[in-house]
């Protein structure tokens, strides 16, 4: 692993414009995204990049490379450096698939929270953030006494809930992988004390998952070339329950020319607005679910986070890790 991560690195000390195009379908997308703004290729070389995190006491953002079952670190200063690695195939079973870590967090505690898709757990490092370790606490493993498939995103409320998406990507067979024990991919949420609670049972391939500002809207993306569709949960104001109903529904331009990919991983701005990978790469919705513009990154485009202060938006697509600079007020 050490070799490998040395030989990806000659790839990716380097920060580029590259060919983009911001398609604006509303002017208030200017307000977050200036004309003649450019994507930037941060670093290349990669397989499969996922999970950016930005990490304030560290000035620098996380990311995942799932295949390589490694994190890798970026800073302005410091370029790309290897962050961690093993990252989430660590203690594997019978079966269990060489994937890495998908969606990574920052625990409540301080700590390092990682979906791990070969392990197939929600785990944190038993260290903190700035001193990576390959050793873990298990928060979730199991529902119903049966294995969890393989934990790809996440997002925490103000009261330290987990919500998490549990599709089967991570296996190596998929849907069909023998070892697949739970009969749905499952929305979870999972309590500060533990206890793992079923949102949402039928969806075919939920993703990428993100909470509103007011956190009464919990938004799950469905990376289904049949249904390509953005949903949204509703709090119930006196029951607790969540209802879901359809956010934006992308499927007709699955297929499409300039659109491959599916609904994937999205951050949510402090004003409300969304942005989501998705097809083409990246598309900026307001809260109503209505498309203000989309960054198309000529790639396959899995995830996205902002920068503390919201000025930059880090893209993970593909083989490389992209950047655009946002306007701030």
């Amino acid at each position: 692993m050490k070799k490998l991560i040395l030989t990806v690195l000659f790839s990716i000390f380097y920060s580029s414009a590259c060919s983009s195009e911001v398609v604006y379908l509303e002017e208030k997308a200017k307000e977050y995204i200036a004309e003649g703004t450019k994507l930037k290729t941060l670093g290349s070389g990669f397989k499969w990049t996922e999970g950016p995190l930005w990490v304030p006491q560290m000035q620098a953002l996380l990311f995942s490379d799932i295949p390589n079952n490694a994190i890798f670190q970026f800073s302005k200063n410091g370029g790309i450096k290897p962050y961690l690695a093993p990252s989430g195939a660590t203690q594997l079973a019978a079966g269990d698939s060489m994937q890495g870590s998908n969606g990574l967090l920052i625990h409540p505690g301080g700590s390092l929270l990682l979906l791990q898709q070969g392990d197939r757990r929600v785990a944190t490092m038993t260290t903190e953030i700035t001193s990576p370790t390959t050793s873990f606490d298990t928060l979730a493993s199991h529902y119903n006494e049966m294995r969890l498939n393989s934990p790809n995103d996440g997002v925490f409320d103000s009261l330290s809930n987990l919500y998490f998406t549990d599709p089967p990507y991570g296996m190596n067979g998929s849907m069909d992988d023998p070892n697949k024990a739970l009969p749905f991919q499952g929305v979870f949420k999972l309590t500060p004390k533990g206890e793992l609670i079923l949102i949402d049972s039928s969806l075919s391939f939920p993703n990428g998952i993100a909470l509103s500002p007011d956190e009464n809207t919990l938004y799950v993306a469905v990376s289904d070339p049949k249904a390509a569709i953005w949903y949204a949960y509703d709090r119930h104001p006196d029951k607790g329950e969540w209802r879901r109903r359809v956010f934006y529904d992308a499927t007709s331009y699955v297929g499409k020319e300039d659109y491959q990919g599916y609904p994937d991983g999205m951050v949510v701005h402090s004003s409300g607005v969304i942005f989501a990978s998705g097809p083409g790469g990246i598309w900026l919705f307001s809260n109503k679910g209505a498309p203000l513009a989309k960054i198309f990154t000529g790639k396959l485009t899995a995830n996205c986070t902002l920068s503390a202060d919201e000025s930059t938006l880090f893209i993970t697509a593909h083989d490389t890790l992209m950047s655009l600079q946002l306007k701030t007020n």
